[in-house]
Protein backbone atom coordinates (compact mmCIF):
# COMPACT_ATOMS: atom_id res chain seq x y z
CA UNK A 1 0.00 0.00 0.00
CA UNK A 2 1.46 3.36 -1.02
CA UNK A 3 1.92 6.28 1.30
CA UNK A 4 -0.91 8.23 -0.34
CA UNK A 5 -3.28 5.27 0.07
CA UNK A 6 -2.40 4.98 3.77
CA UNK A 7 -2.80 8.72 4.21
CA UNK A 8 -6.21 8.63 2.51
CA UNK A 9 -7.27 5.72 4.75
CA UNK A 10 -6.10 7.60 7.86
CA UNK A 11 -7.99 10.74 6.85
CA UNK A 12 -11.11 8.69 6.13
CA UNK A 13 -10.84 6.93 9.49
CA UNK A 14 -10.47 10.22 11.37
CA UNK A 15 -13.38 11.69 9.44
CA UNK A 16 -15.58 8.71 10.31
CA UNK A 17 -14.63 9.06 13.98
CA UNK A 18 -15.47 12.74 13.87
CA UNK A 19 -18.85 12.06 12.27
CA UNK A 20 -19.57 9.27 14.75
CA UNK A 21 -18.73 11.48 17.74
CA UNK A 22 -20.86 14.31 16.37
CA UNK A 23 -23.92 12.12 15.84
CA UNK A 24 -26.79 12.68 18.24
CA UNK A 25 -28.73 9.40 18.69
CA UNK A 26 -32.02 11.21 19.25
CA UNK A 27 -31.66 13.35 16.12
CA UNK A 28 -30.50 10.37 14.07
CA UNK A 29 -33.44 8.23 15.21
CA UNK A 30 -35.91 10.99 14.42
CA UNK A 31 -34.34 11.41 10.97
CA UNK A 32 -34.44 7.65 10.31
CA UNK A 33 -38.12 7.48 11.23
CA UNK A 34 -38.78 10.51 9.01
CA UNK A 35 -36.99 8.80 6.11
CA UNK A 36 -39.01 5.65 6.72
CA UNK A 37 -42.24 7.63 6.61
CA UNK A 38 -41.17 9.22 3.32
CA UNK A 39 -40.39 5.77 1.93
CA UNK A 40 -43.78 4.57 3.10
CA UNK A 41 -45.46 7.44 1.27
CA UNK A 42 -43.57 6.56 -1.93
CA UNK A 43 -44.40 2.88 -1.52
CA UNK A 44 -48.08 3.72 -1.11
CA UNK A 45 -47.94 5.72 -4.34
CA UNK A 46 -46.35 2.79 -6.17
CA UNK A 47 -48.89 0.35 -4.81
CA UNK A 48 -51.71 2.72 -5.74
CA UNK A 49 -50.30 3.01 -9.28
CA UNK A 50 -50.05 -0.80 -9.55
CA UNK A 51 -53.63 -1.17 -8.35
CA UNK A 52 -54.72 1.36 -10.97
CA UNK A 53 -52.89 -0.65 -13.69
CA UNK A 54 -54.53 -3.84 -12.47
CA UNK A 55 -57.97 -2.22 -12.64
CA UNK A 56 -57.21 -0.84 -16.12
CA UNK A 57 -56.22 -4.32 -17.36
CA UNK A 58 -59.34 -5.77 -15.80
CA UNK A 59 -61.47 -3.17 -17.61
CA UNK A 60 -59.75 -3.88 -20.95
CA UNK A 61 -60.29 -7.63 -20.45
CA UNK A 62 -63.91 -6.96 -19.72
CA UNK A 63 -64.24 -4.82 -22.88
CA UNK A 64 -62.60 -7.47 -25.09
CA UNK A 65 -64.85 -10.17 -23.70
CA UNK A 66 -67.86 -7.97 -24.33
CA UNK A 67 -66.69 -7.32 -27.94
CA UNK A 68 -66.20 -11.06 -28.54
CA UNK A 69 -69.70 -11.75 -27.23
CA UNK A 70 -71.12 -9.03 -29.44
CA UNK A 71 -69.46 -10.36 -32.65
CA UNK A 72 -70.64 -13.84 -31.82
CA UNK A 73 -74.19 -12.50 -31.58
CA UNK A 74 -73.77 -10.81 -34.95
CA UNK A 75 -72.47 -14.02 -36.53
CA UNK A 76 -75.57 -15.83 -35.24
CA UNK A 77 -77.73 -13.05 -36.69
CA UNK A 78 -76.02 -13.41 -40.10
CA UNK A 79 -76.58 -17.16 -40.07
CA UNK A 80 -80.26 -16.68 -39.33
CA UNK A 81 -80.37 -14.26 -42.26
CA UNK A 82 -78.78 -16.92 -44.50
CA UNK A 83 -75.60 -14.88 -45.04
CA UNK A 84 -72.80 -17.27 -44.13
CA UNK A 85 -70.03 -15.08 -45.56
CA UNK A 86 -71.05 -12.27 -43.24
CA UNK A 87 -71.25 -14.77 -40.39
CA UNK A 88 -67.65 -15.90 -41.12
CA UNK A 89 -66.40 -12.30 -41.01
CA UNK A 90 -68.18 -11.77 -37.71
CA UNK A 91 -66.61 -14.93 -36.29
CA UNK A 92 -63.17 -13.81 -37.48
CA UNK A 93 -63.64 -10.49 -35.63
CA UNK A 94 -64.80 -12.42 -32.54
CA UNK A 95 -61.62 -14.45 -32.69
CA UNK A 96 -59.51 -11.30 -32.68
CA UNK A 97 -61.26 -10.05 -29.55
CA UNK A 98 -60.90 -13.46 -27.91
CA UNK A 99 -57.15 -13.34 -28.56
CA UNK A 100 -56.87 -9.85 -27.10
CA UNK A 101 -59.00 -10.91 -24.15
CA UNK A 102 -56.63 -13.83 -23.48
CA UNK A 103 -53.64 -11.49 -23.59
CA UNK A 104 -55.30 -8.99 -21.22
CA UNK A 105 -56.32 -11.84 -18.93
CA UNK A 106 -52.74 -13.02 -18.66
CA UNK A 107 -51.48 -9.46 -17.97
CA UNK A 108 -54.26 -8.82 -15.48
CA UNK A 109 -53.55 -11.97 -13.51
CA UNK A 110 -49.86 -11.15 -13.33
CA UNK A 111 -50.60 -7.59 -12.30
CA UNK A 112 -53.08 -8.80 -9.71
CA UNK A 113 -50.45 -11.10 -8.16
CA UNK A 114 -47.93 -8.25 -8.19
CA UNK A 115 -50.44 -5.96 -6.49
CA UNK A 116 -51.01 -8.55 -3.75
CA UNK A 117 -47.28 -8.84 -3.18
CA UNK A 118 -46.93 -5.06 -3.08
CA UNK A 119 -49.81 -4.79 -0.58
CA UNK A 120 -48.16 -7.40 1.61
CA UNK A 121 -44.80 -5.60 1.41
CA UNK A 122 -46.53 -2.32 2.19
CA UNK A 123 -48.15 -3.80 5.30
CA UNK A 124 -44.77 -5.19 6.42
CA UNK A 125 -43.11 -1.81 5.81
CA UNK A 126 -45.81 -0.05 7.79
CA UNK A 127 -45.45 -2.54 10.66
CA UNK A 128 -41.68 -2.07 10.67
CA UNK A 129 -42.05 1.69 10.75
CA UNK A 130 -44.50 1.48 13.66
CA UNK A 131 -42.09 -0.83 15.46
CA UNK A 132 -39.26 1.57 14.72
CA UNK A 133 -41.29 4.41 16.20
CA UNK A 134 -41.85 2.44 19.39
CA UNK A 135 -38.19 1.46 19.58
CA UNK A 136 -37.21 5.04 18.87
CA UNK A 137 -39.13 6.26 21.91
CA UNK A 138 -37.55 3.54 24.05
CA UNK A 139 -34.07 4.33 22.75
CA UNK A 140 -34.53 8.04 23.31
CA UNK A 141 -35.71 7.35 26.87
CA UNK A 142 -32.67 5.13 27.43
CA UNK A 143 -30.41 7.81 25.97
CA UNK A 144 -31.83 10.48 28.28
CA UNK A 145 -31.52 8.16 31.27
CA UNK A 146 -27.89 7.45 30.33
CA UNK A 147 -27.23 11.20 30.04
CA UNK A 148 -28.77 11.78 33.47
CA UNK A 149 -26.68 8.99 34.99
CA UNK A 150 -23.57 10.38 33.37
CA UNK A 151 -24.33 13.87 34.68
CA UNK A 152 -24.78 12.45 38.19
CA UNK A 153 -21.52 10.51 37.83
CA UNK A 154 -19.68 13.63 36.70
CA UNK A 155 -21.14 15.58 39.63
CA UNK A 156 -20.12 12.90 42.12
CA UNK A 157 -16.68 12.76 40.55
CA UNK A 158 -16.38 16.50 41.03
CA UNK A 159 -17.41 16.17 44.67
CA UNK A 160 -14.73 13.53 45.18
CA UNK A 161 -12.05 16.08 44.36
CA UNK A 162 -10.00 16.28 47.58
CA UNK A 163 -8.89 19.85 46.90
CA UNK A 164 -12.42 21.13 47.57
CA UNK A 165 -12.58 19.38 50.95
CA UNK A 166 -9.08 20.50 51.84
CA UNK A 167 -10.05 24.11 51.09
CA UNK A 168 -13.19 23.71 53.21
CA UNK A 169 -11.16 22.36 56.16
CA UNK A 170 -8.59 25.15 55.77
CA UNK A 171 -11.31 27.78 55.91
CA UNK A 172 -12.79 26.13 59.03
CA UNK A 173 -9.34 26.25 60.63
CA UNK A 174 -9.04 29.93 59.84
CA UNK A 175 -12.40 30.64 61.48
CA UNK A 176 -11.32 28.73 64.60
CA UNK A 177 -8.07 30.71 64.72
CA UNK A 178 -9.95 34.01 64.38
CA UNK A 179 -12.29 33.07 67.25
CA UNK A 180 -9.34 32.05 69.47
CA UNK A 181 -7.51 35.31 68.73
CA UNK A 182 -10.62 37.37 69.49
CA UNK A 183 -11.13 35.53 72.80
CA UNK A 184 -7.46 35.99 73.74
CA UNK A 185 -7.63 39.69 72.92
CA UNK A 186 -10.67 40.06 75.17
CA UNK A 187 -8.97 38.29 78.08
CA UNK A 188 -5.85 40.38 77.63
CA UNK A 189 -7.87 43.60 77.63
CA UNK A 190 -9.62 42.52 80.81
CA UNK A 191 -6.30 41.69 82.46
CA UNK A 192 -4.92 45.12 81.57
CA UNK A 193 -7.89 47.32 82.35
CA UNK A 194 -9.72 45.33 85.04
CA UNK A 195 -9.23 45.11 88.81
CA UNK A 196 -7.22 41.91 89.28
CA UNK A 197 -7.90 41.74 93.00
CA UNK A 198 -11.63 42.04 92.52
CA UNK A 199 -11.45 39.38 89.83
CA UNK A 200 -9.65 36.98 92.17
CA UNK A 201 -12.33 37.44 94.83
CA UNK A 202 -15.05 37.00 92.23
CA UNK A 203 -13.46 33.72 91.14
CA UNK A 204 -13.18 32.64 94.77
CA UNK A 205 -16.85 33.42 95.42
CA UNK A 206 -17.90 31.48 92.33
CA UNK A 207 -15.84 28.50 93.50
CA UNK A 208 -17.26 28.74 97.02
CA UNK A 209 -20.77 28.82 95.67
CA UNK A 210 -20.11 25.68 93.70
CA UNK A 211 -18.67 23.94 96.76
CA UNK A 212 -21.78 24.87 98.77
CA UNK A 213 -24.04 23.46 96.06
CA UNK A 214 -22.02 20.22 96.00
CA UNK A 215 -22.22 19.89 99.78
CA UNK A 216 -25.98 20.50 99.74
CA UNK A 217 -26.42 17.80 97.07
CA UNK A 218 -24.38 15.30 99.11
CA UNK A 219 -26.54 16.04 102.20
CA UNK A 220 -29.66 15.51 100.13
CA UNK A 221 -28.31 12.12 98.99
CA UNK A 222 -27.47 11.14 102.58
CA UNK A 223 -23.73 11.00 101.92
CA UNK A 224 -22.96 13.80 104.40
CA UNK A 225 -24.40 14.46 107.86
CA UNK A 226 -27.14 17.09 107.85
CA UNK A 227 -26.24 20.53 109.00
CA UNK A 228 -26.65 20.81 112.82
CA UNK A 229 -29.43 23.00 114.01
CA UNK A 230 -28.38 26.27 115.51
CA UNK A 231 -29.72 27.09 118.95
CA UNK A 232 -29.60 30.72 119.86
CA UNK A 233 -28.84 31.46 123.51
CA UNK A 234 -30.41 34.68 124.74
CA UNK A 235 -28.05 37.38 125.76
CA UNK A 236 -27.38 37.64 129.47
CA UNK A 237 -29.30 40.47 131.16
CA UNK A 238 -29.40 41.72 134.65
CA UNK A 239 -31.84 39.68 136.68
CA UNK A 240 -32.90 39.49 140.25
CA UNK A 241 -30.92 37.37 142.64
CA UNK A 242 -31.54 33.71 142.19
CA UNK A 243 -32.57 34.05 138.52
CA UNK A 244 -30.71 34.33 135.16
CA UNK A 245 -30.95 37.10 132.61
CA UNK A 246 -33.56 35.08 130.77
CA UNK A 247 -35.74 34.84 133.81
CA UNK A 248 -35.00 31.19 134.57
CA UNK A 249 -33.29 29.79 137.62
CA UNK A 250 -29.75 28.43 137.79
CA UNK A 251 -31.04 24.86 137.97
CA UNK A 252 -33.04 25.33 134.82
CA UNK A 253 -29.99 26.77 133.10
CA UNK A 254 -27.93 23.74 134.11
CA UNK A 255 -30.62 21.44 132.74
CA UNK A 256 -30.75 23.38 129.47
CA UNK A 257 -26.94 23.22 129.09
CA UNK A 258 -27.02 19.46 129.65
CA UNK A 259 -29.70 19.04 126.94
CA UNK A 260 -27.66 21.11 124.49
CA UNK A 261 -24.58 19.00 125.15
CA UNK A 262 -26.53 15.79 124.50
CA UNK A 263 -27.89 17.24 121.25
CA UNK A 264 -24.38 18.12 120.03
CA UNK A 265 -23.12 14.65 120.93
CA UNK A 266 -25.99 13.08 118.97
CA UNK A 267 -25.13 15.16 115.89
CA UNK A 268 -21.46 14.22 116.16
CA UNK A 269 -22.30 10.50 116.37
CA UNK A 270 -24.62 10.79 113.36
CA UNK A 271 -21.82 12.46 111.35
CA UNK A 272 -19.36 9.69 112.23
CA UNK A 273 -21.87 7.04 111.12
CA UNK A 274 -22.37 8.76 107.77
CA UNK A 275 -18.60 8.92 107.16
CA UNK A 276 -18.21 5.24 108.05
CA UNK A 277 -21.04 4.35 105.63
CA UNK A 278 -19.17 6.14 102.83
Amino acid sequence: MGIFSRLAQLIKSNLNDLISSAEDPEKMLNQIVLDMNNQLVEAKKQVASSIADEKRLAKQLEDELAQATEWERRAMLAIRSGNEELAKEALARKKEHDSLAATYRDQWEKQKNAVEQLKKALRMLNDKIEEAKRKKNVLIARKKRAEAQRAIHDTMHGLQDQSAFETFDRMAGKVDQMEAEAEAAGELQEEISGDSLAKKFADLERGAGTDDDLLALKRKMGLVAPEPERVEIPRRVEAPAGTSATGISAAEQAELASALEELENAHAQHGSSAKAAR
